[in-house]
């Protein structure tokens, strides 16, 4: 049997009890050695206990409310306590996680510093770098254009010297020119010796020196003509048969040449004296003058050329060196370079990383109080809830305690004796049911009655039973309905009232 269908049974034999009282002896029954400061209310059964009942449904009620009040409350506070507990975990594990992770974070900030720094610097080399490495280039260009342009420049001073020297071979070679033997006193008019010189010609040589050795060739006459010299340097005779010779002489290049001349004709013509004359040999042998000078220039502007090329050529292998090396350095630079971006790009990665485990450890802390915030609110509101229903209760249980303690009047006195008999035999039942003796009192004489005592809740966190409605008074009067129900005397009072 459940305490509320207990409870509902109780009532009903305390109300049956009471009707009985009531009506057969026209008594209220109330506690013999009590006093009650509550008011005394005069009214008929029929109103008594419909109040009785009225409130006693609301006691019902409110301990039913309480019940669940309590019941949540407890949910409530078992929730509350769950967040709680989960709360302190969650901060435990993000303090524990805050440091084990600042330490991590300020590694990794302090990584991603100093990679982004030799990202930067290797940036910088990179650029410095590859900017040397294009001049360098550039300059290979240049000094490769200068190499072909010397090599150019060579080959055109080596054509020049070529032709000088070809010409000053030709020239030291000997070259056959006209020439012609002239009187000195008359340009105009040939030498007496031009008949001895038939050839009118002359072999002109380029010296070293750059005089012109001159040879004249003597096809007849050499018996007769004994000397010949230029500027007192006597010429040179190289007989080339009996009577003929080549007289050579070394000279200036010049276009006329003044010769002492010797002839000694005496062996034909033994009268005649030796004669002293000169002659004009009118042979141009300026042809040569500057050849050497030419060859020398030539040869210095080929010298030149060849030693601008291997300044060049010299100065290309240096800068291609150099260019070479700017490039290898600029590729060492862009590894470097790549080598610090991907350190870089890993450093912030662990950054970030280091920083989500942080903030996942702080989220789940927020996410935990703020769990707990709501179960929190939700004790509250189940605790605010708990002492209404309480509070509904106190108000239900004063509101039964006033309904019992309504008097009623009977209109007769015969009524009253009735009721004195009555309540004689109610008391003998309720002794013999080992029951509070209940005492009756004249319906005109207001009762004094003892206040019912009920339990209220010890705290707001105390469960709840329903209140004890009855004390020794109704008690009594159970212990009267039950006895009433169970002898039959209800029925014979409904038959009696017939």
């Amino acid at each position: 049997m459940t305490s509320h269908v207990k409870n509902t049974l109780v009532t009903t034999a305390a109300i049956a009890g009471a009707l009985a009282a009531t009506t057969l002896f026209n008594t209220t029954t109330v506690k013999a050695d009590t006093t009650s400061s509550a008011p005394v209310t005069t009214t008929t059964s029929a109103t008594k206990d419909t109040a009785i009942a009225s409130a006693q449904a609301k006691v019902n009620s409110a301990s039913a409310a309480v019940v669940s009040a309590q019941a949540a409350y407890g949910s409530a506070s078992t929730a509350a306590s769950d967040a709680a507990a989960k709360t302190a975990a969650a901060s435990a594990s993000a303090a524990a996680t805050s440091a084990a992770t600042s330490s991590a974070v300020a590694n990794a900030q302090a990584a991603a510093d100093s990679a982004a720094t030799a990202k930067s610097t290797a940036d910088a080399n990179l650029a410095k770098a590859q900017s040397n490495a294009a001049a360098t280039s550039r300059a290979k260009s240049m000094t490769s254009a200068a190499v072909v342009s010397a090599q150019s420049a060579v080959a055109s001073a080596s054509a020049k010297a070529s032709d000088a020297d070809s010409a000053v071979a030709s020239a030291e070679a000997g070259q056959t020119v006209t020439a012609n033997l002239m009187k000195s006193s008359d340009p105009t008019q040939a030498s007496a010796a031009q008949q001895y010189f038939a050839t009118k010609t002359a072999i002109v040589k380029l010296l070293p020196s750059g005089q012109v050795q001159i040879t004249i060739p003597l096809t007849s006459g050499l018996e007769y003509l004994t000397e010949v010299s230029y500027n007192g340097v006597d010429a040179t005779f190289t007989k080339t048969g009996d009577h003929s010779a080549n007289i050579t002489f070394t000279a200036d290049p010049a276009t006329s040449y003044t010769l002492a001349m010797t002839m000694d004709i005496r062996s034909v013509m033994p009268l005649m004296p030796i004669m002293h004359e000169t002659a004009l040999l009118d042979v141009d042998t300026t042809i040569f003058n500057g050849l050497l000078a030419a060859k020398s220039a030539a040869d210095a502007a080929l010298t030149s050329a060849q030693a601008a090329l291997s300044t060049a050529e010299t100065n290309a292998a240096t800068v291609a060196q150099v260019a070479s090396n700017a490039a290898s350095a600029a590729t060492a630079a862009a590894t470097v370079a790549s080598d610090a971006a991907v350190v870089a790009t890993s450093a912030a990665t662990n950054l970030t990383s280091a920083q989500a485990a942080n903030s996942t450890a702080q989220a789940a802390l927020t996410s935990a109080q703020a769990v707990q915030s709501a179960a929190d609110a939700v004790l509250v509101t189940a605790k605010a809830n708990l002492d209404s229903a309480n509070a509904a209760l106190t108000s239900a249980q004063a509101e039964l305690k006033s309904a019992q303690n309504i008097v009623v009047v009977t209109p007769s006195s015969s009524a009253a004796s009735s009721a004195s008999s009555a309540a004689t035999a109610t008391s003998n039942v309720a002794s013999s049911a080992s029951t509070t003796t209940v005492t009756s009192a004249v319906v005109a004489t207001p009762a004094t009655t003892k206040k019912a005592t009920y339990s209220t809740p010890a705290s707001s966190t105390t469960a709840k039973t329903l209140p004890q409605t009855g004390n020794e008074n109704q008690s009594a009067l159970v212990a009267l309905g039950l006895a009433i129900l169970t002898l039959g005397i209800y029925p014979m009072m409904k038959r009696k009232h017939a």
